[in-house]
């Protein structure tokens, strides 16, 4: 017998029903309302759901529309900040009108998304500065400051989210003085977290939402107990956020931003009561000493590098460092002890010495089992990591808490009907799972092409050979290409050969790390002559649906790196379980990847383009057939010739006169 709630659903979403009489544009889809139902049916029940939907489903209102419709409290997370603001910004007030239901609705970020005005005010008492744009930044920060209702930073125009100002403004656990706060009364943190708790729909992310099992302060673990329905939309990063939260790190900026604090708030709130200058400077020179130790002899460049903790745990100059590190911060702590009470500021570092001291020790110690450490180096600092392998037991410990319905969706989850990729690192073997492919007609409005005579991978001249094939496809399409690099390093070797191949045809190389993510993107839109060069964090979050966007290059497959200290734990732990780490881990993962990637390039029931995949082994080795039948199905042409004159039909059909 249907439910009230799946009535209601059904006729919501479907014609004539509340959406299509709030949008004209709204159309009746099959696939959405079936994920719909099945959300309704999870609701109902207090059940899990894992469902995968691809591209053009409409997995937001078919998971908004029942969590709104059923009454019950919800908590959605998103996998990024930019995704938290679209839903709280767009989709829910649309939703809330077109349903016409009276819940509330909150955002709630980590609060280093918000301003804190105490931090503020300290800023501009201390007149230190990074550099001289952030006291420019810091002027229009306070001149915002006074205007703002909720302190969340999204809100300032113009305000890059890499600004070297923003630390100086926000609070982390650490600095937070919480109720001791002079500005307690008026914290962004504190009343954006009240009302996410009277709120009957709550916003977050992932990070937070691990954030707070691992340290208990981002407001979640208040929220959860209350929540009937938590909602995990981009599912297929959650593992790595909890991997990254649930973990602990020991940093030398870490020690350093103490020992910088250490000096300046003794000496402006205790100053003659202990030697600050003295600990401050010991706690300085213990954390350069663990960096260079961490190091030892390897290369920083300019991005981060991980290191085996085996190739530095147990020397003798490592274990001094970090025990020289413990002891210096327990000076520092030790000495503000005398005079904690005096001020909140002072027991605040008391605190985090405190804690520099325990991660200290406990990196002395061996790694608890189920858990692989490592480093990461930059050209900067040295961070010692410990992570979780998966998110397993700490999600299992949350579902089994209270019973509630838990719903898991994106476009990708998995390459084959159990979604095993997801399921088995979630510990979701038992949950309901539903796969509904995407309704775009793939056969007809895309192509794959994957060219046989490309150099290897690993051979010198295989991303020259890469850059070269982007040219000609960028001139076919007289630009409206995305290059999609598995690494970093190959990023500058094409971008600076494409500049090369395409000066004399004005077509435009747009290259990551140039400006923000946000800012390359809204480039690539505002000049159609141009090539869009980017790594993993162009794979995914990407939305260019139209004509903008006709090919996706991907330079080689996307396997994990296999020397990453965190694989090699797990495929350990596959091995010694007996099974195929190549095969239930390796392809597996480069499965995701590419259907993120190819994600990037159908985006609306109109858009055409071609997917190119540089790399011979998608054609000829035997886990190549598992790989393109992981794509959507795309016609696969024979030869570059076929491929161009695609785009060249493409480039014919976008310039007829309609």
């Amino acid at each position: 017998m249907t439910s009230a709630l799946s009535q209601a659903v059904a006729s919501a979403l479907g014609r004539g029903g509340a959406l299509s009489q709030a949008d004209p544009g709204h159309r009746e889809r099959e696939v959405q309302l079936r994920m719909a139902l099945a959300v309704a049916e999870a609701i109902e029940e207090r059940r899990t759901l894992v469902a995968e939907a691809g591209t053009g489903v409409g997995k937001t209102y078919a998971y908004l529309v029942p969590a709104l419709l059923s009454g019950a409290r919800a908590l959605i997370s998103t996998a990024t900040k930019s995704l938290q603001d679209q839903l709280f910004l767009r989709d829910l007030p649309r939703l809330r009108a077109a349903l016409n239901v009276p819940a509330t609705v909150a955002l709630l970020k980590g609060r280093g998304s918000y301003l804190c005005l105490h931090r503020m005010a300290q800023a501009r008492l201390s007149g230190e500065f990074p550099d001289r744009w952030s006291i420019r930044a810091l002027a229009k920060i306070e001149h915002w400051s006074q205007r703002t209702a909720t302190g969340d930073l999204a809100e300032l125009e113009g305000l890059d989210e890499r600004s070297s100002v923003i630390p100086l403004v926000t609070s982390t656990r650490e600095n937070c003085l919480g109720s001791d706060c002079p500005e307690f009364r008026r914290c962004h943190v504190v009343k954006a977290r009240r009302e996410a708790m009277a709120a009957d729909l709550v916003v977050v992310n992932h990070h937070l939402f691990f954030a707070d099992m691992a340290l208990r302060d981002t407001g979640v673990v208040e929220l959860l107990p209350s929540v009937e329905v938590a909602v995990f939309d981009e599912a297929h990063q959650l593992a790595e956020a909890g991997v990254q939260f649930l973990g602990r790190t020991l940093g030398s900026s870490q020690v350093l931003d103490f020992a910088r604090d250490l000096l300046g708030i003794g000496l402006q709130q205790a100053r003659g009561l202990a030697s600050w200058q003295e600990l401050s400077g010991a706690c300085e020179q213990a954390a350069r000493t663990l960096r260079l130790a961490a190091a030892g002899s390897a290369e920083a460049g300019r991005g981060m590098r991980k290191l085996r903790w085996d190739e530095r745990a147990g020397r003798p100059d490592f274990s001094a460092a970090l025990a020289a590190l413990a002891q210096a911060c327990d000076a520092a702590a030790e000495a503000l002890g005398g005079v904690a009470e005096s001020a909140p500021d002072l027991a605040k570092l008391q605190e985090r010495g405190l804690e520099i001291v325990a991660l200290a020790r406990r990196f002395e110690s061996a790694a608890p089992s189920g858990h692989v450490r490592w480093i990461d180096l930059s050209m900067h600092q040295a961070r010692l990591v410990e992570s979780p392998l998966d998110i397993r037991e700490a999600l299992r410990e949350q579902m089994a808490k209270s019973s509630k319905a838990w719903v898991f969706t994106s476009a990708t989850l998995g390459d084959d009907e159990g979604l095993t990729w997801f399921t088995e690192s979630a510990g979701l073997e038992d949950a309901r799972v539903l796969r509904l492919g995407s309704p775009f007609d793939y056969a007809e409005h895309a192509r794959l092409y994957v060219p046989r005579g490309m150099p290897k991978p690993n051979d010198p001249g295989h991303l020259p050979s890469v850059a070269m094939l982007a040219s000609r496809c960028a001139r076919a399409l007289g630009g409206r290409t995305f290059v999609l690099t598995t690494t970093l390093r190959a990023l500058p070797v094409i971008a600076d050969r494409l500049r090369e191949l395409l000066a004399d045809d004005e077509i435009e190389v747009l290259v990551q790390g140039q400006s923000s993510k946000r800012q390359l993107t809204q480039s690539f839109l505002a000049r159609p002559r141009s090539v869009l060069v980017g790594s993993q964090s162009f794979w995914e979050g990407i939305d260019i649906p139209g004509e903008a966007l006709q090919c996706v290059l991907i330079d080689k497959l996307p396997f994990p790196p296999p020397n990453d200290p965190l694989v090699e734990a797990r495929v350990k732990r596959l091995e010694d379980e007996g099974r195929n780490p190549f095969a239930d881990y390796f392809v597996a993962e480069a499965a995701i990847s590419l259907k993120q990637g190819a994600g990037r390039l159908i985006r609306s029931e109109t858009d055409r383009g071609l997917l190119v995949v540089c790399d011979a082994r998608m054609a000829g080795m035997n886990y190549g057939r598992r790989l393109r039948d992981a794509l959507p199905p795309m016609t696969m042409v024979p030869d570059e010739a076929a491929a161009l004159a695609w785009l060249a039909d493409l480039r014919a059909l976008d310039e007829l006169p309609f």
